[in-house]
């Protein structure tokens, strides 16, 4: 199987679909990753070196086949021609033909999650004629469920991957963005990424899982 995830920026991929990225990795499966906000091609400061040698490493660590890095700017996203984000994620859906997409959730505080999500949709339409079986939302922790609170807004998983084998490598691979993680309680640290994942697990008799929403799947 082909799985694919589109994460706005460095390290929601592993924060959303960490475990399951190692999960699908032991059953043999090919896991690309596409970040949207790389500013591949810009000049970029030290601090966002040192953010992707960070996400190289977790990605070598758990495993990713493919990393995709679009040429686009954190923050403003939403200054880029919709059609130039488009065609940038539909030719990563052709190169990678994937059977499972997980995409941000589109309730998140972050506007450019939102609209990762909303191109994410646009260039998964069905008349495209690609291979995708399932779409999945994931959640990320300090972006889903902080919008208002509204019913749009609010995560409502319907799918739980069971990661008890993967919690472990799981925060191991989060740990890589030693940028990134900030002290409990705040939401980007590693106990609050595991309370979740237990959490999540709990709702379900397992000892952790990740929670998706499913959008759509074809069977």
């Amino acid at each position: 199987m082909n799985v694919l995830i589109f994460a706005p920026h460095r390290d929601d991929e592993i924060i959303g679909v960490g475990g399951t990225i190692l999960k699908r990795k032991a059953a043999g499966d090919r896991v690309a990753v596409c970040v949207v906000t790389s500013s591949e091609g810009y000049e970029v400061s030290d601090f966002v070196k040192t953010v992707h040698r960070e996400m190289l490493a977790a990605h070598e660590y758990c495993g990713v086949d493919k990393y995709y890095g679009l040429p686009f700017k954190p923050i403003i996203l939403e200054t880029y021609p919709r059609k130039s984000l488009n065609n940038a994620m539909m030719d990563v859906i052709n190169q990678e033909k994937p059977d499972e997409v997980y995409i941000p959730f589109w309730g998140d505080m972050q506007k450019d999650h939102r609209i990762v999500t909303d191109a994410s949709m646009v260039v998964m339409r069905a008349k495209y004629n690609h291979p995708i079986k399932r779409i999945y939302a994931y959640e990320t922790l300090s972006e889903t469920g902080i919008n208002l609170p509204t019913q749009e807004n609010t995560f409502v998983p319907n799918v739980f991957e069971d990661i008890t084998d993967y919690l472990d490598e799981k925060l191991k691979t989060f740990s890589f963005f030693k940028t990134q993680i900030a002290d409990f309680p705040d939401l980007r640290s590693l106990e609050a990424v595991e309370a979740l994942a237990k959490f999540r697990g709990a709702t379900v008799n397992v000892k952790a899982a990740e929670a998706f929403m499913l959008v759509r799947e074809i069977k």
